[in-house]
């Protein structure tokens, strides 16, 4: 990443609760075309209500305008835990991205973005968060709070990893997952970032770190964060390339098209293969294209907060 480059990313995440309530801000005003119809209304102030509960802090006046049940809630009140874990590896830092905006990012800016505007649509429902960090180190951790001010921390943490580059920083996903694991005891949604190149090769050491996560009943949801085009797709031009692993260092020099086959069908096995893991453990997988916008990202996190609390 060039100089230029890193400066206009620290431009655009330079105030990142901002940009992440502007995402949240479109997306809840679209909802009115989506099956969350009638969840917007008093999104901030009320949480919907599940059979089985106290009457009480039904909101009648809300259920008159919107033929829904919705619950009062209150400042001390945190309805739910999440914990949020992002891959920060040196391939997250890919593609290159010279002129990065909200609809053109990074995989890591990708994952920083929606991890933000989950922890708004978070904080706009008083419910706990947390952090964690990992590449080959456990770079950061954080429990699960409410506070304006833990929130505002975890943003500066976040911006942060959005605005540099890792230069050759490997991915040791199972050893910090399990890790990660232990530290989180209580009930708790975990959302995983991660493209899912890691330097530990043996896929079933990985699958029983997931697995890890879901003791104590946690709901694992698994973003798998991709550059569709390039990372699955392969598409390039006929033009010779050298291939770099930007982790290691690593590289190869061919013709894109003579690859493209085998490639597509080496990687699209390995996809199956997390897909059938993911169902078999019932973990929630997501392929999380950065190509698109972040309201996927959003939209699973309602769906996911409905089946859990």
């Amino acid at each position: 990443m060039d100089i230029q480059s890193e400066l206009n990313s620290v431009q655009l995440f330079k105030n990142l609760g901002l940009l992440a309530n502007q995402v949240v801000e479109g997306f809840i005003n679209g909802m009115h075309k989506s099956p969350f119809h009638g969840f917007s209304s008093e999104f901030a102030e009320h949480k919907i209500y599940n059979q089985g509960e106290s009457t009480r802090h039904i909101d009648w006046k809300l259920f008159a305008k919107t033929d829904k049940l919705y619950s009062k809630s209150y400042e001390e009140e945190t309805n739910m835990r999440c914990h949020i874990i992002i891959d920060n590896s040196s391939s997250m830092y890919y593609p290159e991205v010279k002129r990065p905006s909200v609809n053109h990012l990074n995989k890591i800016g990708f994952s920083v973005l929606a991890a933000a505007s989950l922890m708004n649509l978070l904080k706009r429902q008083r419910d706990a968060m947390g952090l964690s960090v990992y590449s080959d180190d456990y770079n950061f951790y954080a429990p699960e709070k409410g506070s304006n001010r833990h929130y505002q921390m975890l943003l500066n943490v976040l911006g942060r990893l959005a605005e540099h580059r890792e230069q050759e920083r490997k991915t040791r996903t199972y050893t910090y997952l399990h890790q990660i694991a232990e530290k989180i005891h209580r009930r708790s949604m975990i959302f995983l970032f991660t493209d899912m190149f890691q330097d530990e090769t043996d896929d079933e050491e990985l699958f029983n770190a997931l697995r890890h996560l879901k003791y104590n009943k946690h709901e694992v949801v698994l973003f798998h964060v991709t550059d569709k085009s390039s990372e699955l797709d392969f598409e390039f031009d006929d033009s010779p390339k050298r291939f770099v692993d930007v982790e290691t260092g690593e590289h190869i020099d061919l013709y894109a098209r003579n690859m493209k086959e085998d490639y597509r069908k080496a990687l699209k096995n390995y996809t199956d293969t997390i897909k059938l893991k993911a169902a078999q453990y019932r973990i929630k997988y997501v392929e999380a294209d950065i190509g698109k916008n972040i309201e996927k990202i959003l939209q699973t996190y309602l769906v996911e907060r409905q089946k859990f609390i």
